[in-house]
């Protein structure tokens, strides 16, 4: 297999490894940690400043991205209303809603496959250095719609989190 071949082979590997790991977060039940929100806050946080900086001359692009993001963070308060909570001796759990997290993961498969069709079965893939991602609309409320909702929930769980430590320090 020549190296391009294997490149494409590593690639699929590596998106459906972080999707398999992205599904299992989304629906199980989880200790919260002290960092992963943090972590999502900065990191879909910067992503998405330089989306925004990089459509800021099409605003048809960028309106897109805002209500995509808007909508995503409606969706992570009603997320956050779904989700079951626990405060126990061993720490700190939640349990996500599965069938909001199955959804919206299938919605980003559902992007990266049209995308991998569209750029190795339609010969269309970008040009070295080229910002076709935020070209497409459709990509950009994708992401908007998942940027909003992981802050939004990222926030939610800090909020609680706060609150469960407030409520363990008064009882003490």
């Amino acid at each position: 297999m020549q190296a391009p071949g294997l490149l494409a082979v590593g690639i699929v590997l590596l998106i459906a490894w972080r999707v398999y790991a992205r599904i299992r977060r989304m629906v199980g039940r989880q200790r919260l940690s002290r960092v992963r929100p943090w972590i999502t806050l900065a990191v879909f946080s910067l992503i998405t400043v330089l989306f925004t900086v990089s459509t800021v001359a099409h605003p048809e692009r960028l309106f897109w991205l805002a209500v995509a993001l808007a909508c995503g963070g409606a969706l992570a308060v009603y997320g956050l209303k779904l989700t079951n909570f626990e405060v126990t001796p061993q720490g700190l759990f939640y349990t996500p809603n599965a069938h909001l997290g199955i959804a919206l993961s299938v919605l980003f498969v559902a992007r990266i496959v049209y995308r991998l069709v569209e750029i190795y079965g339609f010969g269309t893939a970008p040009q070295p250095g080229s910002l076709d991602f935020v070209r497409s609309p459709l990509t950009l409320a994708i992401f908007g719609l998942l940027a909003g909702y992981y802050v939004g929930y990222a926030i939610g769980l800090l909020r609680w989190r706060f609150a469960a430590r407030r409520r363990q320090a008064e009882t003490t």
